[in-house]
C-alpha cells in the first residue's frame, strides 16, 4: 500500500507516524487510565496542520484530500484511538459548518478549529434513540429572531469541554425525519448546559458525556439546516465519520498485529519461539491478510469521495468490514499474548476494550448492513 501512495502522501503518512509514536504513543496508557483529554497534543495537532487539514486554505487548512485525511486516522489509531477519534470529530465538524454554515460563521470558528483552539461537538444521540437519528426529541421551538432549543443529548464525544456544539433538533416530532433541523450553538449561550461524565468501557479521554439544553436560543444565523434539510444534512457527515472509523480500524488492528508478531517472536514455549507454532503463524497469516483487505477498501471508499462519487454503500462496507476485522485481530493478538495481554499493564487489553465500540459509533453493523442492501436492492425507506 505504501508504495501506491504519492510523494506527497508518503510524507504525510512518514510525519505523521513519527508524531504519533513519538508523541501520543508515550501518552496513551496514560490518557485511557486518567480518562483525561489531552489538550495538549490536541493543540499540537493543530499546530502541524492535521486538524483542519481537508479545509480551504483560507480557513486555516491544506485542502488535503480524504486519501491522505485516513492516512492520519490510521496513523493516529496505532498510537491512540481516542486521539485518533478526536482528530476525526474536528474533521466532521469542519466540515458540516463549510458545507452548511453562513461566510461569517466559517470565519469565524473555522480557523480556531483548525489551530485546535476551539472544539466543536456533535449533539446527535439521546437517551432513547441511537441508530435511529430521525426519532430525536430535542426540540427547537420557532421564536423571533431565530430557535428555542430543548433537550438532552447523550454518549456525546466531548460534552464536557467543547466550545460549541453541533445540534440536530426538530420542530415538531410528528413529521418525523422532515421536522428536523441543525443548529449551531456556543457554549457560553444561556441554557446551554454541562450534564454528568459517561464512563465508557474504552476510547477513553474524550470528556464524553451529556449535553443539556434548556430554552437555548439560536439566532437565525446559526440555523445550519433549515427544519426538513437537517437530518439529510447531518446524514452526509456519516460518510466521511465511516470512513474514518474504518481508517482507525485498520489502525488499531495493525497496532496489535505488530505486537503480536513481536511477542510471538521473543516468547518461547516447548523449546522454541511460539511463532514456530503452526496454530500461531495461520493467526497471524489470517491477521495480515484482512488488515491488508480493509486497507484497501478504506482506500477505495476514500478515493470515491474524493472523485465526488457516491459513498453510501462504499463507506458502510469499508466500516463494516474494518471494525469487525478490527475485533478479530486484536482478540487474536490478546490470545497470542496470553495471560500477558489480559493484564491491564498490556497495550493489547487497552486496544481490546478500545477496538469494541468500532461496531458501535457511526452506525452498528447491524445497521451498515441495512444500508449496504438497500443500496443493492435499491430498497427506500
Amino acid at each position: 500500500m505504501h508504495d501506491s501512495m504519492t510523494d506527497e502522501q508518503r510524507l504525510i503518512s512518514d510525519t505523521v507516524r513519527h508524531f504519533a509514536q513519538t508523541i501520543v504513543k508515550p501518552r496513551a496508557a496514560e490518557i485511557d487510565q486518567a480518562d483525561e483529554f489531552p489538550v495538549d497534543i490536541y493543540r499540537e495537532m493543530g499546530a502541524l496542520g492535521l486538524l483542519g487539514m481537508t479545509l480551504p486554505p483560507e480557513y486555516g487548512g491544506s485542502d488535503a484530500e480524504t486519501v491522505s485525511w485516513t492516512l492520519v486516522q490510521e496513523e493516529l489509531a496505532k498510537a491512540s484511538a481516542a486521539v485518533a477519534d478526536s482528530h476525526m470529530v474536528c474533521k466532521l465538524m469542519c466540515d458540516v459548518i463549510l458545507s452548511n454554515g453562513s461566510e461569517e460563521l466559517r470565519r469565524a470558528y473555522l480557523p480556531r478549529m483548525a489551530a485546535g483552539e476551539l472544539i466543536c461537538a456533535i449533539a446527535q444521540t439521546e437517551p432513547n434513540t441511537g441508530s435511529d437519528v430521525a426519532a430525536v426529541q430535542t426540540t427547537a421551538r420557532r421564536v423571533e429572531g431565530g430557535y428555542s432549543i430543548t433537550g438532552t443529548k447523550q454518549f456525546i464525544t466531548f460534552a464536557l469541554n467543547c466550545d460549541l456544539a453541533v445540534v440536530v433538533a426538530t420542530v415538531d416530532r410528528a413529521l418525523g425525519r422532515d421536522g428536523i433541523g441543525m443548529f449551531l450553538v456556543p457554549a457560553e449561550t444561556q441554557g446551554f448546559r454541562r450534564g454528568s461524565k459517561t464512563p465508557v468501557m474504552g476510547v477513553r479521554g474524550l470528556a464524553t458525556g451529556e449535553l443539556i439544553f434548556e430554552d437555548c436560543f439560536v439566532p437565525d444565523g446559526f440555523v445550519l439546516a433549515q427544519p426538513g434539510e437537517g437530518l439529510k444534512r447531518a446524514l452526509t457527515s456519516l460518510g466521511s465519520g465511516r470512513i474514518g472509523m474504518a481508517a482507525q480500524s485498520v489502525g488499531i488492528a495493525h497496532a496489535a498485529f505488530e505486537d503480536a508478531v513481536s511477542y510471538a517472536q521473543d516468547r518461547h514455549a516447548f523449546g522454541q519461539p511460539i511463532a514456530k507454532l503452526q496454530a500461531v503463524q495461520f493467526m497471524i497469516a489470517d491477521m495480515s491478510m484482512n488488515i491488508e483487505a480493509a486497507r484497501l477498501m478504506v482506500r477505495r471508499a476514500a478515493q470515491c469521495k474524493d472523485a465526488g462519487q457516491p459513498i453510501i454503500r462504499e463507506a458502510s462496507e469499508a466500516k463494516l468490514f474494518a471494525s469487525q476485522m478490527a475485533n478479530r485481530v486484536v482478540n487474536d493478538a490478546l490470545q497470542i499474548h496470553g495471560a500477558y495481554g489480559y493484564s491491564r499493564d498490556s497495550a493489547i487489553e487497552r486496544m481490546f476494550r478500545d477496538v469494541r465500540v468500532y461496531e458501535i459509533w457511526e452506525g452498528t453493523s447491524q445497521i451498515q448492513r441495512v444500508i449496504i442492501s438497500r443500496q443493492i436492492l435499491n430498497v427506500r425507506h
